[in-house]
């Protein structure tokens, strides 16, 4: 086997590296261009993905992307690449970057090396493993489709998310992606006995610091583990973190037989980080600048993550859309691997329908009778027929009134815009800078709902009634409030 492909075991500091009892091979830095080294051996070359260290400990660690000639490789600095200059000695480590796995992991902050982040000490107990492991076999892989609820009334109805699967959350800066993630994190990590694991590639310092708090206050950490990358660190760093958090992930599918949430924001910006890799490696560059192996670079990650007889990992990823264009190559070879994507739309956000989330635009390929039922796929299908009806008649109440409209169709005004405002939901994770308390609504529940609006059971209730609600009854129940203490004054 290959030194590229060996399990091997390790300490933190050896900053995910293979350890030393395996041949070391030296070389010399023969050019530096920013985070880019040439350095050349005298015996054999090291292999591709191969770490190397340059000077004294703990060193500048650089990453192999190619081999130059029969004497020279080129690689990506993985640490500042301060103090790197021709002539300094460079040794290969015999493997390529490490993760550690183990039982240990739990409630723990780490960064790509697998270096603990969060002041709690170094890990003890892992054993490492290579972050380059092939995707499970498809003999392995589960072919059964269960829905996986998230408490989040628009999504579990509209667009349920695959057990096992990959969800997109798409939207352009400021739409709520983050905060959606983070409610996900909270509804579900209470629910299910399984492991949270995110992974922030090119997160923001204080995103990162936030969500620490915001996890260990509401008593969700012990089944947390969190990996990042963050922004301000080099390429070739926010690259490989996605694989140290899918390392991560696959020992507790596998290991511990355990199902794993995967949540990842962004991965835009892994396809940015490759574009920046790719760039300075040379490459030239495909349309709109992204980097030519952009669809191998990004199936690498995405198809890994799987379903198998042991346990799931159920992935849900942030993905920025650059100035809102879904068309743009990276949102379009994101979307050719999910099972479900949600679309936030800056309209919706501006009008105060939180989340954001797009109905008419976002989908699931689980939305089907055979796996949903009959009564949720016919309720799903009649929700959207009745919003995209609405859509239609917004220029014809524009220009001349909702009073112009056929009965029928200010039935249909009426109702659509009742179901927009009931498919709106407080979130816990907002309560605290948001006058409304967090609702975690069950499938059966949200279903029950729509169904009474679409049945005009609902056709006396004002629509602010329907506003940031959990149930109908709620809506209901502030209706009834509000009309006592209008009687009583």
């Amino acid at each position: 086997m290959s030194r590229a492909g060996t399990n091997a075991h390790g300490t933190a500091a050896d900053l995910g590296t293979a350890p030393s009892h395996l041949s070391a091979t030296r070389g010399t830095v023969v050019a530096v261009h920013g985070s880019v080294v040439d350095v050349r051996f005298q015996g054999a070359l090291p292999l591709i993905h191969a770490l190397l260290r340059a000077g004294d400990a703990p060193g500048v660690v650089i990453e192999v992307r190619s081999q130059l000639d029969e004497r020279t490789v080129r690689g990506m600095a993985m640490t500042a690449a301060q103090g790197l200059a021709r002539g300094m000695t460079v040794k290969d480590t015999g493997g390529p970057l490490q993760a550690p796995v183990g039982p240990g992991l739990r409630s723990r902050m780490l960064d790509v090396f697998g270096q603990a982040i969060d002041r709690g000490g170094p890990l003890t107990g892992m054993s490492w493993r290579s972050v380059h492991q092939p995707p499970p076999p498809l003999s392995q892989r589960s072919v059964r489709s269960e829905v996986f609820e998230t408490g989040i009334k628009i999504i579990d109805v509209l667009m349920p998310l695959e057990r096992g699967g990959k969800a997109g959350l798409f939207g352009g800066a400021g739409v709520g992606k983050t905060v959606l993630l983070t409610e996900m994190i909270h509804n579900v990590i209470n629910k299910q006995e399984g492991i949270s694991l995110f992974c922030g590639i090119g997160e923001r310092c204080r995103e990162g610091a936030e969500l620490y708090a915001t996890v260990k206050e509401t008593g969700v950490l012990p089944g947390m583990v969190m990996v990042f990358g963050q922004m301000n660190e080099l390429p070739g760093n926010r690259f490989r973190v996605g694989h140290t958090a899918l390392t991560m992930a696959e020992y507790f599918r596998d290991e511990e037989h355990r199902d794993v949430l995967l949540l990842m924001d962004n991965i835009f910006r892994f396809i940015q980080a490759g574009m920046e890799v790719s760039g300075m490696m040379g490459h030239m560059p495909s349309r709109l600048g992204y980097q030519p192996t952009m669809g191998t670079e990004l199936a690498a990650l995405e198809e890994r993550i799987a379903s198998t007889s042991t346990g799931a990992i159920t992935s849900i990823q942030a993905v920025y859309v650059p100035a809102d264009d879904l068309t743009d190559p990276a949102a379009v070879h994101t979307f050719s691997h999910l099972s479900a994507s949600i679309v936030l739309s800056r309209k919706r956000a501006g009008e105060g329908l939180y989340p954001a989330i797009d109905p008419l635009r976002s989908g699931s390929r689980m939305a089907t009778p055979a796996v949903i039922g009959e009564r949720h796929a016919w309720l799903a299908m009649a929700i959207r027929s009745t919003l995209a009806k609405y859509e239609e008649l917004k220029d014809i109440i524009a220009m001349l009134g909702l009073e112009q409209l056929s009965s029928e169709d200010r039935r249909v005004v009426d109702r659509a815009r009742k179901l927009e405002r009931f498919l709106t939901q407080p979130f816990h994770t907002t309560g605290s800078y948001s006058s409304y308390e967090g609702r975690t609504v069950g499938l059966a529940d949200a279903l029950e709902g729509c169904e009474r609006i679409l049945r005009d059971e609902c056709a006396a209730l004002p629509e602010s009634a329907l506003y940031m609600v959990g149930t109908i009854d709620e809506a209901f129940q502030r209706t009834s409030a509000h009309g006592r203490t209008d009687h009583a004054s």
